[in-house]
C-alpha cells in the first residue's frame, strides 16, 4: 500500500491543530486528579470526555470501570478500537487521563487548571503528562481518517499517577482489548522541543521503610545528650553509609549499567542545572556520564521521614524514627533483588548498634527497548521526517512498571515509548507545560508512523 506523502500529512495536521489544542485545553480544565479519588465523579467525567473525543476521530471508545485486586471498584478506563482490515497490523495506543495534584497553586505563574499559552508553550496541569499523549493520538487519527491502514486499539488509563493498582487485573479481564502487534506508549518525551526521541529504557523501582530505634522511650537531651545519639542522627548516619565521597551508591548487589543502545549524546550539564533549578554551588553526585547516572545506574531517595516538626520541637532525644526509601534500579535488574540488597545493607550497617528493622514495599520492573525491531526503525524514520532532524534516543530515570507487564503479557508485541514532554515541561511540578510546536511535530510523527506500519 502506498504511504501518504509528508506534505499531505503536514497540511492535514495544520488544519486540524486548532481542534487538538482546544481538546487539550478542555482536558486541563477537568481537574482529573486521581489522588482525590479514582472512583470520583470528576474522574468519570474525565474518562467520558476522552471517550467522546476519540469517537469523533473514528474510534469506538467507551468507559469501563476497573476492579481493584480486592474486588472494590477501581479506575474509570477508556477502551476502544477501529478495525479497518482483519489482516492488517494492530496498534495499541496508550495514554492516561489522570493527572497529578496541585499542592500549592501559588507556586504557579498561571492558573493550574486553565490552559494558558505563554511564549509558545501551553501551561496547565496535565498539559504534557499526559493530556499531551491523548492529544497526539487524537491528532494522528484525525489526520489519517479514512486513509488509516492499521487496526487501532486504545487504552487511556485512569490511575497511572496512583501506581496502576488495577492495571494487570483489567488487562487480564480484557485481553482482546490489548492484543496487538505494536504498542505505542505516549507517556514519555523528547530530547528537546525540537529534537525527537524514542525512550530506550526505563529504570525500575522499589521502596521500603526502615525504622531506626535507639531507646524504648524518649529521654531528656540535656541529661543524656553526648552519650546517646538521637534516632534521627542515627538514621542520617545510616543513609550516609550508602554512599562514597563522590555520592555514588556503594550498596553491594545493586546493578549499574550503561545507556541502552549506546550513548548518542550526553546530557548538557548547564541545561540540567537550569532545568532542575539546583542551587549554584551544588556538585552533581556520582561518576560517569550524566545520562548513565540518570538512566541506567541506581539511585536512592529518602522520600519520607518521621521526625518532630521544628515549630513543635523540644529538648528530647528521639527514641525512634522511620524513613521511607525509594530505590530506582538499572533497567535490567529485578526489583525484588535490589530491594533485598538494600535491606540487607541497612541491617548490616546499623550505626552504633541501633536497632534497624526493614519493611519491604512495592516493586516495579524496569524496561529496555528492542533497538532492532521493525517498528523501532519505522518510528525513528517518522520522527526524522516530522521534526526535520535526526532523533537522539534517550533513557528515562523514572519508571513505568506497566510497560514490562504489557511486554510479559503480550511478548510478540513491539513496544515503543514516545511522548509529549521535553526538559522544560515540569511534569509533576509547578508550571507544567507542553511545547506547542513540539506537540504539532509529535502528531505528525505518530501519523507518519501509523501510516508506515500499514504499508
Amino acid at each position: 500500500m502506498t504511504a501518504l506523502h509528508i506534505d499531505e500529512i503536514r497540511s492535514r495536521a495544520e488544519a486540524d491543530f486548532p481542534r487538538v489544542v482546544d481538546v487539550l485545553s478542555q482536558k486541563i480544565a477537568l481537574k482529573s486528579v486521581s489522588s482525590q479519588g479514582i472512583t470520583g465523579e470528576h474522574m468519570r467525567r474525565s474518562a467520558e470526555f476522552v471517550a467522546r473525543e476519540l469517537r469523533k476521530v473514528g474510534v469506538g471508545a467507551r468507559v469501563v470501570q476497573s476492579s481493584n485486586p480486592d474486588g472494590t471498584p477501581g479506575a474509570y478506563e477508556v477502551v476502544g478500537s477501529k478495525i479497518v482490515d482483519s489482516s492488517a497490523p494492530t496498534v495499541l495506543l496508550y495514554a492516561h487521563h489522570d493527572v497529578q495534584p496541585v499542592p500549592d497553586p501559588a507556586a504557579w505563574n498561571t492558573e493550574p487548571f486553565a490552559a494558558t499559552e505563554v511564549d509558545g508553550r501551553l501551561y496547565g496541569r496535565g498539559s504534557c503528562d499526559d493530556g499531551g499523549g491523548i492529544a497526539i493520538h487524537s491528532g494522528a487519527l484525525a489526520i489519517l481518517g479514512g486513509d488509516l491502514k492499521v487496526n487501532i486499539k486504545v487504552f487511556i488509563e485512569g490511575e497511572e499517577e496512583m501506581g496502576s493498582p488495577s492495571f494487570i487485573p483489567f488487562i487480564e479481564a480484557h485481553r482482546d482489548e490489548f492484543d496487538s502487534d505494536v504498542i505505542i506508549v505516549a507517556d514519555s518525551g523528547n530530547w528537546s522541543a525540537g529534537t525527537p526521541s524514542l525512550t530506550t529504557s526505563l529504570r525500575g523501582n522499589t521502596s521500603m521503610d526502615a525504622t531506626i530505634r535507639v531507646l524504648r522511650h524518649p529521654v531528656h537531651s540535656g541529661q543524656y545528650g553526648g552519650l546517646i545519639l538521637d534516632a534521627n542522627t542515627l538514621a542520617a548516619m545510616l543513609v550516609a553509609s550508602m554512599y562514597d565521597g563522590q555520592g555514588s551508591l556503594i550498596v553491594p548487589g545493586l546493578v549499574s549499567g550503561d545507556p541502552v543502545g549506546g550513548l548518542q549524546r550526553d546530557l548538557d550539564e548547564a541545561a540540567v542545572r537550569e532545568d532542575t533549578s539546583v542551587v549554584d554551588d551544588y556538585i552533581f553526585a556520582g561518576t560517569g556520564s550524566l545520562a548513565s547516572r540518570l538512566w541506567s545506574k541506581p539511585s536512592v531517595t529518602v522520600i519520607g521521614w518521621d521526625a518532630q516538626p521544628v515549630d513543635t520541637s523540644f529538648n528530647v532525644i528521639a527514641d525512634a524514627t522511620r524513613i521511607r526509601l525509594s530505590l530506582r534500579t538499572a533497567p535490567g535488574q529485578r526489583p525484588e533483588e535490589a530491594q533485598q540488597a538494600l535491606g540487607d545493607f541497612l541491617l548490616a550497617h546499623a550505626p552504633h548498634g541501633a536497632e534497624v528493622t526493614v519493611t519491604p514495599l512495592e516493586n516495579g520492573m524496569g524496561w529496555a527497548m528492542d533497538p532492532d525491531a521493525e517498528a523501532t526503525r519505522d518510528a525513528l524514520e517518522a520522527m526524522k521526517q516530522a521534526f526535520g532532524v535526526d532523533p537522539i534516543n534517550k533513557g528515562e530515570g523514572g519508571s513505568i512498571p506497566f510497560i514490562p507487564e504489557l511486554q510479559r503479557l503480550f511478548p510478540k508485541a513491539q513496544v515503543l515509548v514516545t511522548g509529549p514532554e521535553d526538559p522544560k515541561s515540569n511534569a509533576h511540578s509547578p508550571n507544567e507545560s507542553i511545547s506547542i510546536s513540539g506537540l504539532r511535530n509529535n502528531i505528525v510523527a505518530e501519523a507518519l508512523l501509523l501510516d508506515k506500519l500499514g504499508c
